[in-house]
């Protein structure tokens, strides 16, 4: 008897450009892509809106962007050590130049955002440290230029990448890459900010999906008793500004 193999539904998020079809469930990956969408849509809204003079705001902004970043990095060190590498000899034992191209367009892209995310960091410490509203220009068009480059790739990303996921691994590879490459090892702390993050926003059709996927029923009482409350406060403190007028 032939083996049934089940192919789940993927995912399909605000502002996600595809799901491609397949064996491995890709939620966890669209859940950080639209988490990054969001953040950036909120942090340029932030630095356009943002009095230059409310240093308590641009402070909670600077370390806000920090986590965001860090997550990003994490994010795109696990793709390039582990995701990328394992594809391109999948797709070169397959003889798959197409996906070798897309996958070395993916690092190459990586590459590029990185040194805006530096960037705008640095216009983030001015601003926490001092009034500047030349900085607060120059960042406004630095978070601009990171979130225009971000979507690209992550549109990129979704249409030709994940079918190559989708086309040379198993479900099984998926796990082990995540468990290798993307599982950080999380203090206490740092736990509650990142799973608060990551369904930080998430319509609420899709909310039962993630969390079953993603944490399962326990970490969800945790994240609904004790850390979503102080995860919301401190991101009405960072972005207080989203509701004022243009």
């Amino acid at each position: 008897m032939t083996a049934v193999t089940r192919t789940p539904a993927q995912l399909l998020l605000p502002g996600q450009a595809a799901a491609p079809p397949g064996p491995v469930d890709l939620v966890a990956m669209y859940v950080m892509h639209h988490a990054f969408r969001r953040d950036l849509n909120a942090f340029a809204a932030a630095v356009e809106r943002t009095p230059v003079h409310d240093r308590a705001t641009w402070r909670a902004l600077d370390v806000r962007w920090g986590r965001f970043s860090a997550i990003l990095h994490h994010h795109h060190s696990g793709e390039d050590a582990g995701l990328w590498p394992l594809l391109l000899s999948r797709a070169d034992a397959a003889g798959d130049r197409a996906g070798r191209e897309t996958l070395e367009a993916m690092e190459a892209e990586h590459a590029e955002i990185d040194p805006l995310l530096e960037s705008c960091a640095t216009g983030f410490r001015r601003l926490a440290a001092a009034p500047d509203p030349d900085a607060r220009d120059a960042l406004e068009v630095r978070v601009r230029a990171v979130r225009e480059r971000l979507a690209r790739h992550l549109e990129h990303e979704e249409r030709d990448a994940l079918v190559l996921v989708q086309r040379h691994l198993t479900h099984a590879d998926w796990e082990r890459l995540e468990k290798e490459h993307f599982k950080g090892k999380h203090g206490p702390r740092e736990l509650a900010f990142a799973a608060s993050w990551a369904v930080h926003g998430l319509p609420r059709a899709s909310l039962r999906r993630v969390i079953d996927s993603m944490a399962g029923r326990p970490l969800e009482l945790v994240w609904r008793l004790l850390w979503r409350r102080p995860f919301e406060r401190r991101e009405r403190a960072a972005f207080r500004y989203l509701n004022a007028n243009p």
